[in-house]
């Protein structure tokens, strides 16, 4: 049964690839401005659960965004009702230059985009420094800020984020995670997977623990947090 309250609701969702179930009839929930962190280990299904919103995997079950079941929608009539995902690896057109990248952005999503490309620019300032530069040539921190830019301009009230700190230095990943809650202030409901766990659980309200393509454990992020053996519960 669909809860009216829930921004992103998901009922009984299962994605294999051939005989191993990497998401196997995982249910949860997003109420919206929230920011609810997906935990686990490489392997145990938080990347296959994104793509399986998407649908850039196929899954099997149902989801729901904003009480519409938008289970078997082809990506980009879900990236149009209103979810952007940014990819594992900072996802980017390396040939291009900055502006040329985040203008993919704006011919993506809904129709009705509040965000701007100025706005853009507000959050990462060294974006607009960089406009006229190729893609590749930037730093990987500064190619994690271009794909959320673009992910962005789509216009999207759901941002799905798979592992945002993955290969970058300790004072970028402070940085990225910043500028994630500062998004979720500015009213982005967000679910993030994550490897870095103390730094998620610090930005999110909730969250859930994945193993093996199964939900282990979930609930308020910073009781979780503040349990002395939470990351056993996390590796193990």
């Amino acid at each position: 049964m669909k809860n009216t309250d829930d921004l992103l609701k998901i009922n009984n969702l299962y994605l294999n690839y051939g005989s191993i179930a990497a998401v196997n009839g995982i249910n949860l929930y997003l109420k919206k401005g929230e920011i609810v962190t997906l935990v686990g280990t490489n392997g145990s299904g938080k990347s296959s659960l994104l793509k399986g919103i998407m649908n850039i995997e196929k899954t099997t079950g149902n989801i729901y965004f904003k009480n519409e079941d938008i289970s078997n929608l082809a990506t980009e009539k879900i990236v149009s009702k209103g979810i952007s995902i940014i990819p594992e690896g900072h996802l980017i057109f390396s040939s291009m230059t900055v502006w040329e990248n985040l203008q993919l952005g704006l011919y993506q999503g809904t129709k009705d985009k509040e965000i701007t490309l100025n706005k853009i620019y507000d959050y990462f300032p060294i974006l607009e420094k960089r406009k006229d530069q190729k893609a590749g040539t930037l730093s990987g921190g500064e190619q994690q800020m271009l794909s959320i830019g673009r992910a962005l301009l789509a216009g999207p009230e759901l941002l799905l984020v798979d592992e945002p700190s993955l290969g970058l230095a300790p004072q970028i990943v402070q940085d990225i995670f910043e500028i994630l809650k500062r998004l979720n202030e500015d009213g982005f409901t967000i679910l993030l997977a994550e490897q870095n766990v103390k730094k998620a659980l610090e930005i999110s309200d909730r969250a859930y623990i994945l193993k093996t393509g199964k939900i282990t454990k979930k609930g308020n992020a910073d009781e979780i947090l503040a349990e002395s053996d939470f990351m056993n519960l996390y590796l193990n």
